[in-house]
């Protein structure tokens, strides 16, 4: 938005903002405070509240640290999905691999569940 040059009005009032607001360009036109009503986290010209946490290094080093930690985020969870998937995969699929009674016990409980299933089905249909 700082790189507008032909913005009239603008009313950013009651949007919950926070952070300073922008002192480039178009926006060193707005001094009326009321455009900024309600915003109880902004700060900085036109409004009486001074930023003494903010300022624009600050706001950018803050941006770039939690993109970097989103980052390690989104890194650690794509991870420990890929560990838990291919952990539970071969703890289920290479039991029945290795022990031979386990893959029989297996296979016959799911013949057990298929033949009650259609015989439920089949006494529904009657």
């Amino acid at each position: 938005m700082t790189s507008m040059t032909s913005l009239s009005r603008l009313n950013l009032s009651y949007n919950n903002l926070s952070g300073p607001i922008p002192s480039a360009n178009q926006f060193q036109t707005f001094n009326d405070p009321s455009i900024f009503e309600a915003n109880l986290g902004l700060c900085r010209n036109p409004l009486p509240i001074q930023c003494s946490a903010f300022d624009d290094g600050d706001a950018q080093a803050k941006e770039s640290t939690v993109e970097d930690e989103d980052g390690y985020e989104n890194l650690w969870f794509y991870t420990s999905t890929t560990f838990g998937f291919i952990v539970g995969f071969w703890v289920v699929f290479g039991s029945l691999v290795i022990k031979r009674s386990w893959r029989h016990a297996n296979f016959q409980y799911l013949d057990k569940m298929k033949n009650r299933c259609a015989m439920v089905f089949n006494l529904d249909m009657a």
